[in-house]
């Protein structure tokens, strides 16, 4: 094999169709961790809705770890826009997801840890949206964590995919930045 079929089997960037962002590992580990988290999310909120009454609440590690059904018809933290939350928060995860799907298509196939990232994050994304999608009364919440009346907002498996992506990949974007600058003083 001479070096230039080495380099377009390998993926390298001068074979466009060898680095399709919809090739290989890369989009495996997207899809992955999409279709782990989606399932995941369904799966625990549907035993949910079907074990526990509304409002219900049963203690799991004491009163620090609950399970508590309730819907959420706004956002993270229990923001609300009114009577139109539903139709709001649905139109930002489709521009979320749409954006996620583009951070998918350039981002390296080596950056692994920006893939996850990104993977977690429209997984999170895209649970919540089929809640929002399926019922007006907005996505199914469960996971209550606090201390006594110190509580954390009532969450869910995609909120916990959204918020850990979110995190990597905040800091694997700074650390592109900062390595950036750093490339620049030399």
């Amino acid at each position: 094999m001479d070096s230039r079929s080495r380099e377009a089997s390998s993926g390298s960037a001068k074979d466009p169709v060898a680095a399709s962002p919809f090739d290989g590992g890369k989009a495996r580990l997207f899809g992955g961790l999409v279709g782990l988290v989606v399932v995941l999310d369904l799966v625990t909120k549907v035993l949910v809705q079907r074990t526990l009454d509304l409002y219900e609440q049963v203690d799991v590690l004491g009163s620090f770890l609950r399970l508590t059904f309730i819907y959420n018809p706004g956002a993270a933290f229990g923001i609300n826009l009114g009577p139109h939350s539903r139709w709001i928060f649905l139109a930002l995860s489709v521009l979320v997801l749409a954006t996620l799907l583009s951070m998918f298509a350039f981002t390296p196939g080596r950056d692994r840890l920006r893939l996850a990232a990104i993977g977690l994050v429209s997984g999170g994304a895209l649970g919540n949206l089929i809640d929002r999608i399926k019922s007006e009364r907005g996505v199914v919440d469960f996971l209550d964590v606090g201390i006594g009346t110190v509580r954390w907002p009532v969450f869910n498996v995609a909120d916990m995919a959204l918020t850990i992506g979110a995190i990597i990949l905040a800091l694997s974007l700074w650390r592109e930045e900062r390595l950036v600058r750093q490339t620049e003083r030399h």
